[in-house]
């Protein structure tokens, strides 16, 4: 007698159907146990950087292949050996700068004098820029010897009757009488004020700052008090005001208004305020307009004023005004 074998196959062990290729596995090998890398960035992908400085940024700096820090591989920068500095002795000056101390002209002209050859150093002709002085040298220009000499500043308030010049072959009274003995350098007068006006008028050996007040660009503003033959009509002051022309050109006043005198306005005198430097400039624009000039007086130039300084009387300027004038 045969006994049946009643034990079932489980569902999951099935046959496969007929037909059916089985796929067979591959061997399991060490590089297939290994977790799955990371795929590199495609080429032209941007990488987000770590920001300087932090722990983020050294490990990414040591994780990047390829990359080469040229200094750290040990190529050295090469810096150019620096010049030594020249030591010149104490009181050794520039030959333009010695010009302009001289009160002959600015740097920058004395450059030019330099360059044409026209400035001797002890007796040979120097072109070189940027020569230095040494004490004890002597410097000529036009045949006579320059003194370098440290910068005097004066204001004077002229007075009537003194012609604005250093020098007058007919022996007329000059502005330079009324300075005589102020200092031991050779000063100069910074612009002009004609024989009848009177007011403010500066002074200097400086040859570079009175070059810059007397430049038109600088436009050195000046107020001249101004005491007419008749009282001056609206209409004539808005004609200042808007400009009227002259044989050199057209001309306008900045502004102007009526002086007060003694507590009442006076309408023959008024106060005048403008830039221009031009030759008489004051008298011609009130003669333009058919009123004759009696008295002209300068009460302001470039910020300073006549306070504490009487007719004919001059005084030095303080270091806080010269700093101004060299602002403007």
């Amino acid at each position: 007698m045969i006994k049946k074998d009643n034990s079932k196959t489980p569902r999951s062990a099935k046959a496969p159907a007929s037909g059916a290729i089985q796929k067979s596995r591959k061997p399991a090998t060490a590089e297939s146990r290994e977790p799955a890398r990371k795929k590199a960035p495609a080429s032209g992908a941007i990488r987000k950087a770590a920001k300087p400085g932090t722990e983020g940024s050294r490990r990414a700096g040591e994780k990047r292949s390829g990359s080469m820090d040229f200094r750290a591989a040990g190529r050295k920068r090469t810096v150019a050996p620096q010049k030594p500095k020249q030591e010149h002795p104490e009181g050794a000056m520039r030959l333009n700068k010695y010009i302009a101390h001289a009160g002959i002209c600015s740097r920058r002209e004395a450059d030019e004098l330099i360059a044409a050859g026209s400035v001797k150093v002890n007796g040979k002709v120097v072109t070189e820029m940027g020569y230095m002085v040494m004490p004890g040298d002597e410097v000529q220009y036009g045949g006579e010897k320059l003194r370098s000499e440290r910068h005097r500043y004066f204001l004077l308030n002229k007075p009537k009757g003194f012609i604005t010049t250093t020098d007058d072959p007919q022996e007329r009274r000059t502005v330079m009488m009324l300075m005589d003995g102020c200092c031991a350098e050779r000063i100069y007068p910074v612009g002009r004020l004609d024989r009848a006006t009177t007011g403010l008028l500066l002074f200097t050996n400086d040859g570079e700052l009175a070059k810059k007040l007397t430049h038109p660009s600088t436009q050195v503003y000046k107020i001249y008090q101004v005491e007419l033959n008749k009282p001056v009509t609206k209409e004539d002051m808005k004609k200042l005001l808007e400009g009227i022309e002259l044989e050199d050109g057209p001309m306008h006043v900045d502004d102007i208004q009526y002086a007060a005198t003694g507590g009442t306005v006076d309408k023959r005198v008024v106060g005048v305020e403008l830039h221009s430097g031009r030759n008489r400039i004051v008298r011609r624009l009130f003669e333009a307009l058919g009123y004759e000039v009696h008295k002209l007086d300068r009460t302001v130039f470039a910020g300073l004023t006549k306070k504490d300084l009487p007719r004919g009387r001059w005084r030095e300027l303080t270091e806080k005004e010269v700093g101004y004038l060299k602002m403007i």
